[in-house]
């Protein structure tokens, strides 16, 4: 969230659109070459910038040791190796050992995930970019890179004035707390560095790791430390398109994936349960989930978790839905950009065999995975904290496109 707000989106992406010649993912490494220099001097009035990317938006790693295996095809045991993402597992032969390396395992005495047995997995390059720029060590698969390199391109210096910080998506920001002293350090260290504050520029599900972690500081340290917080692509309140993801699996029709089979992995993501829609914001009486004999509303949550068998998912719920269901102002400077006007799912209709089948979309407004509705929540802040708090709308402009789109680029340098 990629990112994409609800997980998996970024294959789709990658195995549809990474054709030279014809994908803007393939195209950017060449109109912005990662060596391309400056054009123009830093200057002192040049704040530092730290980036907090989405669902699937950095890379991770893994290494086995592995007590046993879903397929004889499978490795036991490697050294460190690329887990998010390597295009060649997620092919038919290479899925079923990815799921298995990929998902939690959820405990309901310690209300904690940890990976599957023999699996350790870590996020690579916190505080530098390339983790946040190409999630493949390929380069095909780019996320951040146009940005970061206009960045360049106005001296700021990779891994110096702009940094990354990624995290272990899979997680919500209550199994994640050792990222949030990273982050404070980092920041710190870059404000102190540069002799001012910091801007944190989000996209998707970063933004609520974001919106987090500053409710989690004091104000004096964020007057101290953070100029500005662009968000970009928010899912504030939830988005409608994790209910498909949670009850019946979503490949993102890419044809060698089962939606069923990628389910198994989906649901252990804590984060999955986390972005469903949240009550403050959806109409209490919207049918977001059909059958032929229930419909499901916001307020429905604990049985929908209960009627698919996945009653694990209703606690991680109940462990992440108070961490910014409040959506308290930030405190700080706020510039909120968000796309518009595409076909973004708002509703699920299954037929008799749900959860085990792929249902009709119902679609409504927003950027084709943030729902419009979730999106402009942060105007809820205006005239509610001192800081300024601005919207900018963005018609027909896809969720993750966004990020290469010149309306966005330019105004992210306008706050700079």
């Amino acid at each position: 969230m990629f990112l994409s707000a609800a997980p998996f989106d970024w294959a789709v992406k990658i195995l549809s659109e990474v054709k030279p010649h014809s994908s803007s993912f393939w195209i950017v490494n060449v109109v912005f070459p990662p060596k391309a220099r400056p054009q123009q001097a830093p200057n002192n009035n040049t704040p530092p910038v730290v980036i907090v990317p989405g669902n699937l938006g950095n890379r991770l790693e893994a290494k086995l040791d592995k007590p046993n295996l879903v397929h004889w095809l499978c490795y036991k045991k490697t050294n460190w190796f690329t887990l998010w993402i390597d295009l060649n597992m997620l092919m038919p032969i290479g899925v079923d050992c990815w799921i298995d390396n990929m998902r939690l395992v959820y405990n309901r005495t310690s209300r904690r995930s940890s990976n599957s047995p023999g699996v350790q997995v870590r996020v690579p390059g916190f505080g530098q970019t390339y983790p946040i720029e190409f999630l493949d060590s390929s380069r095909l698969a780019g996320y951040f890179h146009t940005m970061v390199q206009q960045l360049v391109n106005m001296g700021y210096t990779r891994n110096e004035t702009v940094r990354g910080a990624p995290y272990d998506w899979r997680l919500a920001p209550n199994e994640n707390k050792e990222y949030f002293l990273q982050l404070q350090r980092m920041i710190e260290e870059m404000a102190s560095k540069a002799g001012g504050p910091v801007v944190l520029i989000a996209h998707s599900m970063g933004n609520m790791y974001t919106l987090y972690f500053l409710s989690q500081q004091p104000q004096a340290w964020k007057d101290k430390y953070i100029k500005a917080f662009i968000s970009l692509g928010p899912p504030w309140a939830g988005v409608a398109k994790t209910l498909r993801v949670l009850i019946s699996g979503d490949n993102n029709r890419i044809p060698v994936i089962s939606s069923l089979k990628i389910r198994a992995q989906q649901r252990t993501a804590v984060s999955t349960s986390w972005l469903l829609p949240y009550a403050h914001t959806w109409p209490n009486d919207k049918v977001l989930v059909q059958t032929p004999t229930v419909n499901y509303t916001v307020l429905d949550h604990k049985r929908l978790y209960t009627d698919i068998g996945f009653e694990d998912g209703w606690m991680m719920r109940q462990d992440t839905e108070p961490l910014v269901t409040d959506l308290a102002p930030p405190g700080v400077a706020v510039h909120c950009l968000y796309g518009s006007g595409l076909l973004t799912p708002e509703a699920f209709r299954y037929s008799d065999k749900f959860p085990d089948v792929d249902p009709t979309v119902v679609y409504g407004d927003g950027d084709g995975t943030v729902n419009l509705l979730s999106a402009k929540q942060c105007g809820r802040w205006v005239g509610r904290q001192k800081q300024p708090v601005v919207l900018k709308e963005l018609p027909g402009n896809e969720h993750v496109n966004m990020l290469l789109n010149y309306t966005t680029v330019a105004y992210i340098k306008s706050v700079l």
